[in-house]
């Protein structure tokens, strides 16, 4: 009696057969497979492919620009923030913290030492700030103003929390912002959480009272609106563009960009009045006698020239 193998079982043993025709014995006397190298290079090229070339970096994460010192023949590559800071522009684009806060004031005092004339533009992008390091940044800017510099604030993106105050803290009609750019006024919280007993944190809370009452009077201060209706705003978050940043008076302007000045294609250009000491000549019109009488005399002299490349014409 004859029995038939299952189809699957006849597919085993084949492949098996085919495998071992195609093992070849390596340099060290084993048996190796070439299945096994396919699989090794089908691997190695799927990892080749996967492996990403990083992008070129700047050594320093900011970037180096050149400047010359005054009265120096050579120049120097510094910082692109010192750079501008020597044209007294000083960006804060970072939550205010006592770090911030105490590189600012520094850079402020700086700037002051330098000239106490003129002006001072700060260019914001404040996603936000403690209370305390924020309301030193607001008291040295009204420092500045009392000892007479200007100080030109400039919101290019948003300003939030207390940056909004520190962006209505420039000088009265300075105070600039992108048209684009937010403003976020809200009261203040806790820094951190808070644990204790409950005295603490009753005299806690208090104390966050007081301080939000102190920012409501000097967003009064700052932008002319009442102390009630600052409070009436303030029960949420209040947000504000520009425009509305301008009528809440929180700011003076809205900086646009200027209209593109072309000639209309379809008018004729003006090409303007030329001047001259002599009396202008236009084309198509006949000079005075005087003129054309001197202007006959200069093209005859011209007829008369001879050209110097030309040979002279003997007379027969």
């Amino acid at each position: 009696m004859v029995r038939h193998l299952p189809p699957f079982l006849l597919a085993t043993l084949a492949l098996a057969d085919t495998i071992s025709a195609f093992t070849t014995p390596n340099h060290h006397g084993s048996i190796s497979s070439t299945t096994t190298r396919s699989r090794q290079r089908r691997s190695s090229s799927s990892t080749a492919l996967s492996v990403r070339r990083m992008p070129i970096m700047m050594p320093t994460q900011e970037p180096m620009v050149p400047y010359r010192a005054p009265g120096s023949g050579y120049d120097q590559f510094i910082g692109l923030q010192s750079r501008q800071l020597r044209d007294r522009k000083l960006w804060i684009a970072r939550y205010i913290d006592e770090e911030a806060s105490n590189s600012i004031i520094s850079s402020l005092l700086y700037l002051q030492s330098e000239s106490d004339k003129e002006d001072i533009k700060l260019y914001l992008n404040i996603p936000g700030g403690q209370l305390r390091p924020a309301l030193a940044i607001y008291d040295a800017l009204a420092e500045l103003k009392a000892d007479g510099c200007k100080i030109a604030t400039t919101n290019i993106a948003l300003c939030a929390g207390m940056g909004a105050l520190i962006a209505g803290a420039g000088t009265k009609g300075m105070r600039y912002s992108l048209p684009n750019a937010r403003y976020l006024l809200q009261k203040t919280g806790m820094d951190q959480v808070f644990r204790g007993q409950a005295t603490d944190i009753a005299l806690e809370v208090k104390n966050i009272k007081k301080w939000n009452e102190k920012i409501a009077e000097e967003i009064s201060k700052v932008t002319g609106q009442t102390t009630d209706r600052i409070d009436q705003d303030l029960k949420r978050d209040f947000y504000l563009s520009s425009e509305e940043a301008v009528r809440y008076g929180l700011i003076d302007e809205v900086l646009l960009p200027m209209p593109n000045k072309r000639q209309p294609p379809t008018e004729v250009v003006d090409l303007g009045s030329f001047s001259s000491g002599d009396e202008n000549k236009f084309q198509g019109e006949k000079p005075p006698p005087g003129q054309q009488q001197q202007q006959a005399q200069q093209n005859a002299g011209m007829m008369k020239t001879t050209d110097d490349d030309e040979p002279p014409v003997g007379k027969a």
